[in-house]
C-alpha cells in the first residue's frame, strides 16, 4: 500500500471520526450532518397561477450545522400535482367541435393532464435556539437559490391516440424553467434522545422562467414570454441527524 492510498484513507477515518463522535446536544451547540425526507404543498401565484392550481412536492437533501448554529446544504424536490387549468382548450384544433379527441381506433381517446417538475438549491440559513430543548434546534430561517422546470403531461392511457405521443405531445406541454430563489422560516426540532426530530416551515420562491419549446401547436406560434411565477409552500421534514448520542451514564469499577 502506497504513502498516497494510507494518507487518503487516514484522512477519511479522521473525517468520519469527527462526524461520527459521540456528543451530547443537550448542554451544547454541535456540529453536525444531517440527511432528511421533505413534503410541501404548493400554491402557485404569477404567470403560473394561470396554468397550473396548487401542486404537492416530495424530495430530500443534505444539511450541514455548525456549531454556531449556521447550515449549509442542497435540497431538491419533485412537484407533481393534477391540476390544470383551460385543459380542454389546449388540444381544441385538433379536437371534435365537442372537445374530443379521435384515437387510432375511431373513439373518443381517454385523455388525463398532470402538472410535472422539479427544483433543485443550495441552501444556507441559521438556528435560532429559542423555544427549544436544547441549543441546537429552534426557529429557522434558510435563503437558497437554484434551477425549476415544469410542464404538463398528458397521459393517453392504452397509447390509443398518436395525435398526443412521441414529439406531438410536446408541442402542447408548456415545458418551461429557469433560475428561482427561495426563503423560508420555521421551526426545527431535534430530540435530546435522537427518537424525534423534524421541522415545519413556510416558503415562499420567486421563479423566472422561459419557454422551452420552439412552437406551441394550440397556437402555431413561438411563446417568447419571460415567466415570472411565485410558489408559496407548507412544508415538513423528516430529519437524521448523523452524529452518536454520548451515554448518559458512566460506570466505575
Amino acid at each position: 500500500m502506497t504513502r498516497k492510498t494510507i494518507l487518503i484513507l487516514a484522512t477519511f477515518f479522521i473525517a468520519a471520526s469527527a462526524v461520527f463522535a459521540q456528543v451530547n446536544i443537550r448542554d451544547s451547540a454541535i456540529s453536525t450532518p444531517m440527511i432528511y425526507a421533505t413534503y410541501g404543498y404548493q400554491f402557485p401565484g404569477g404567470d403560473l397561477a394561470g396554468q397550473f392550481g396548487s401542486n404537492s412536492s416530495i424530495g430530500g437533501g443534505f444539511l450541514f450545522k455548525t456549531r454556531h448554529n449556521w447550515m449549509l446544504g442542497v435540497e431538491g424536490n419533485f412537484m407533481f400535482g393534477q391540476s390544470v387549468r383551460n385543459s380542454d382548450s389546449l388540444l381544441m384544433g385538433i379536437s371534435t367541435k365537442d372537445g374530443f379527441l379521435i384515437d387510432a381506433n375511431g373513439y373518443y381517446a381517454d385523455l388525463v393532464y398532470y402538472e410535472r417538475g422539479f427544483n433543485f438549491f443550495a441552501k444556507f440559513g441559521k438556528v435560532i435556539p429559542v423555544f427549544a430543548p436544547n441549543p441546537n434546534c429552534g426557529l429557522t430561517i434558510l435563503a437558497g437559490a437554484g434551477y425549476i422546470q415544469d410542464k404538463i403531461r398528458i397521459h393517453n392511457p392504452g397509447n390509443t391516440a398518436p395525435q398526443v405521443q412521441g414529439d406531438y405531445k410536446k408541442g402542447y406541454d408548456r415545458l418551461n424553467g429557469g433560475i428561482a430563489v427561495t426563503g423560508a422560516i420555521g421551526y426545527m426540532y431535534l430530540s435530546n434522545t435522537r427518537l424525534l426530530n423534524f421541522s415545519a416551515s413556510l416558503e415562499f420562491m420567486q421563479a423566472w422562467t422561459n419557454p422551452y419549446r420552439e412552437r406551441n401547436f394550440d397556437t402555431g406560434k413561438q411563446d417568447t414570454r419571460k415567466l415570472s411565477s411565485q410558489f408559496y409552500t407548507i412544508r415538513v421534514c423528516w430529519i437524521i441527524p448523523l452524529y452518536r448520542r454520548a451515554p448518559k451514564e458512566f460506570y466505575m469499577y
